[in-house]
């Protein structure tokens, strides 16, 4: 079984959203877990506007509450996914050396744009634009 874990900046948005994408698409053959660099919303639910976009795609967010990362997290993972450049920047300071090579951003070159402080329209597209990416990561079928 594969152990993915995605982040962001504060597992308030995009990384939350790409576990249930992922996990809907992994299905039985792959664990999905979520974290963000910063604790400000430690324990939280999703963002509101999040938890709708994600509604909108027959996903449920709102079992998730907000984690920050730790080394533990980054050991436990077959593969760590940036959602932009500044997190895997980030990530490549903190986890070592024998993390390093898990690092990858989650659209492989590109950034998932950060929908905060924004409308629902960009909650929506950040949505579609990571429920698209998973098959970057678990192959083109669903299971």
């Amino acid at each position: 079984m594969r152990k993915l874990l995605t982040v962001c900046l504060g597992n308030y948005c995009r990384s939350p959203f790409a576990q249930v994408a992922l996990t809907r698409r992994g299905g039985t053959a792959v664990t999905v877990r979520s974290a963000g660099l910063i604790g400000k919303w430690q324990d939280q639910p999703a963002n509101p506007s999040m938890i709708n976009a994600a509604r909108r795609l027959g996903l449920d967010l709102t079992p998730h509450r907000a984690q920050q990362i730790t080394l533990e997290m980054l050991d436990w993972a077959d593969g760590v996914l940036a959602m932009d450049a500044a997190v895997l920047g980030t990530l490549r300071a903190i986890c070592g050396e024998g993390n390093a090579h898990k690092l990858s951003l989650y659209l492989r070159g590109r950034d998932v744009p950060d929908p905060m402080g924004r409308g629902d329209d960009a909650f929506n597209d950040c949505a579609v634009l990571i429920e698209a990416g998973t098959a970057l990561h678990l192959g083109r079928s669903l299971p």
